[in-house]
C-alpha cells in the first residue's frame, strides 16, 4: 500500500471558475456514464496481493464485482450475534490496502481509521480494480466507483452487518473517489470524505488517471465537482485550513447548493492531524445512531492544538 503525502492543490489549474452548479451538466452522472465508458489509453496493474491481516483485527475476504472477485479487509463480525453499524472506508495515496490499517500511526497522521473499530463499528477496507493483484485494471475514478458500491452491497449481506446503518467514508485520493460513489448511488447512511479534490487529475502521476489529453467527457465523468447536485446521502466534505486541500474544498462549497451537503474547516488541523479527531467525533455519533446531528454547525468543526 502506497501512501503519499499531501497534495496542496489548485482547481483552476483544470477547471474554470464556476460560478455554481447551472455551470455544470444537469442530466445525472448515472445518465452521463451510460454513454461513455473508462476509455483507458493505458494498462496499469499492481501486482502484489494483499497482505493477509492478523485474524483478530481484521479478515481477509473477497467481494464479488463486475471484473471479478476483490479482496478487502473487513473486521471480525460481532461474537454476541448482534448487528453493528458499519463504515467503508477507502484510503489514500494509490488507493491500495494494506497494513496501514492494524499498524500503529501517530495521532497526528491516523490513516489507519482505527478510530472507528474502537467504537465497535464495523469497518470494511475494500481495493479496488487492478490493486493488490486484483482483476481488472486502473480505470482512474471511473471503474473503481462501480467497485465501492459493489462492495457496498456485499457488505450488507454480511453476518453481524445493520443492513440499514452503513456509512462510507475516505481520505485525500480515497475522498474524491468517495465523493464520486455518492454521486453515482444512495447506499449510504452518511459519507465523509477528507481532503477530496475537485478533479483527480490534479494528482498527476501519484494517481493516474489514464485517458487522453483530449478526452474532455471522459475527465468530466471522473470530476466530483461537476456532479454534486446528484448527491442524495448526507455528505460531509472535511478538511483542514493548514495545509491541504483546503481550496479544493472552498470551491465546491462555493459551487454547490444541495442541501445534503456540509463542508466542515478545521481549524488549525492540516490534511491529516484533522483525521484521527474528526473520525473520532463521527464514530461517536454513529455508535449513538446520532448522525443527524452532526450537520449541526461547527458539529465536525475540531480545532487542531
Amino acid at each position: 500500500m502506497r501512501l503519499i503525502p499531501a497534495i496542496c492543490l489548485a482547481s483552476a489549474l483544470i477547471l474554470p471558475a464556476c460560478s455554481g452548479q447551472s455551470d455544470f451538466p444537469e442530466e445525472p452522472l448515472a445518465e452521463a456514464r451510460q454513454r461513455q465508458g473508462a476509455n483507458v489509453t493505458r494498462e496499469l496493474r499492481q501486482a502484489g496481493e494483499a497482505e493477509v491481516p492478523p485474524a483478530s483485527v481484521l479478515q481477509l475476504v473477497h467481494y464479488p464485482s463486475a471484473v471479478g472477485d476483490i479482496s478487502g479487509y473487513l473486521s471480525p463480525p460481532p461474537a454476541d450475534g448482534s448487528r453493528w453499524p458499519a463504515i467503508i472506508w477507502i484510503s489514500g495515496g494509490d488507493l491500495s490496502i494494506g497494513d496501514v490499517f492494524w499498524q500503529s500511526q501517530p495521532a497526528d497522521n491516523d490513516q489507519s481509521a482505527s478510530v472507528f473499530r474502537d467504537a465497535g463499528i464495523a469497518t470494511f477496507y475494500p481495493s479496488l480494480r487492478g490493486l493488490n493483484g486484483n482483476p481488472g485494471q486502473n480505470e482512474g475514478f471511473y471503474g473503481e466507483v462501480d467497485d465501492v458500491i459493489a462492495a457496498t452491497r456485499w457488505l450488507r449481506q454480511q453476518p453481524g452487518i445493520d443492513p440499514d446503518r452503513i456509512y462510507l467514508g475516505g481520505h485525500s485520493s480515497g475522498a474524491t473517489l468517495v465523493l464520486l460513489a455518492a454521486e453515482m448511488a444512495d447506499e449510504w447512511q452518511g459519507v465523509f470524505a477528507f481532503g477530496p479534490v475537485t478533479d483527480p487529475r490534479l494528482y498527476g502521476e501519484n494517481v493516474p488517471v489514464p485517458i487522453a489529453e483530449d478526452d474532455s467527457q471522459g475527465a468530466l465523468l471522473r470530476q466530483p465537482l461537476a456532479w454534486l447536485k446528484d448527491i442524495r446521502s448526507p455528505t460531509f466534505v472535511i478538511e483542514g485550513t493548514g495545509q491541504g486541500n483546503i481550496d479544493e474544498l472552498q470551491t465546491m462549497a462555493a459551487a454547490s447548493s444541495n442541501p445534503h451537503l456540509h463542508f466542515v474547516e478545521a481549524p488549525d488541523c492540516d490534511h491529516f492531524s484533522v483525521l484521527q479527531p474528526v473520525s473520532r467525533l463521527v464514530a461517536q455519533a454513529i455508535s449513538a445512531n446520532q448522525t443527524a446531528s452532526l450537520a449541526q454547525s461547527g458539529a465536525l468543526a475540531h480545532r487542531c492544538q
